[in-house]
């Protein structure tokens, strides 16, 4: 629980940007970042301060070449962040960090219930797959999440968002069931309602509906975990729309604010 107290202990202010890596959250991430060649040329920053940028970049929504002159050239982080983006090694930090959390908090390393919802964003002049959400009336990106039954990112899926929850949550499903084998039950909304969701996987899935005389907005039991995930996710600007050329730099920056969320939870608490 966020008190005065614990405030003042994990206050950030000390730090050159409030999105740099402390020492503890490096050291959480640190093997599992790419070793040096053995051959070549050496590197000429450090990937502390490489991850330190792109997480300036997610955070204060701006564009590569607006980062400040303290960090690698643009170009450096760029190049960095496509490789990171090609390699999915935000995904597999997000997988280990998961997995840590889990097991700090006593649970099982592998979840056994998930949680699944979208949420449609728009997208920028930048280009790339987008659609039209007609019941959200919004031109852009939906964004596929499956979380854990405490909001931790399990699969993170974005697509254009003319495509309907029922289509986009069984692709979802199947991609969970390699680095997720043992999910055995799903609550979702009455959008995933269907064969179609039902009979992806081997994944039981279960519709957590509204009450019947429920008047305006009320909190729906499993479901709000997800919606939390959105709202933390949203806190860095650059999520706010969806403002990337591609999908695979889309997602890429959804795993890279899931990573941050865990890498800064575990760290606070060891």
């Amino acid at each position: 629980m966020w008190t005065p107290a614990t405030r003042r202990q994990h206050n950030r202010e000390s730090l050159r940007y409030e999105t740099d890596l402390t020492d503890r959250e490096w050291n959480l991430i640190a093997p599992m970042m790419p070793a040096a060649a053995k051959t070549g040329r050496p590197r000429g920053w450090p990937l502390r301060e490489i991850m330190n940028a792109i997480f300036y970049v997610m955070r204060g929504g701006i564009g590569w070449r607006l980062l400040p002159s303290d960090f690698p050239p643009r170009s450096t982080v760029f190049r960095w962040f496509c490789r990171f983006r090609d390699d999915c090694l935000f995904e597999k930090i997000n997988h280990q960090l998961l997995m840590q959390d889990r097991q700090r908090c006593g649970r099982e390393a592998s979840p056994t219930a998930s949680v699944i919802d979208s949420q449609t964003v728009k997208t920028c002049e930048s280009g790339g797959p987008r659609g039209y959400d007609a019941g959200k009336k919004i031109k852009g990106r939906k964004r596929h999440a499956l979380v854990d039954t405490d909001g931790r990112a399990l699969v993170l899926f974005p697509h254009p968002a003319n495509i309907q929850d029922r289509d986009g949550a069984g692709p979802v499903l199947q991609a969970s069931r390699r680095p997720f084998p043992f999910v055995g039950k799903v609550f979702a909304d009455a959008g995933y309602q269907g064969p179609r969701v039902a009979e992806a996987t081997s994944i039981a899935v279960e519709i957590v509906r509204r009450k019947p005389d429920q008047i305006g907005f009320a909190v729906q039991p499993r479901r709000w975990v997800v919606e939390r995930f959105f709202a933390w996710i949203s806190r860095n600007r650059r999520l706010w729309k969806d403002a990337e050329a591609t999908i695979e730099s889309a997602t890429a920056f959804l795993y890279a604010a899931a990573v941050m969320i865990l890498v800064r939870r575990i760290a606070r608490q060891s």
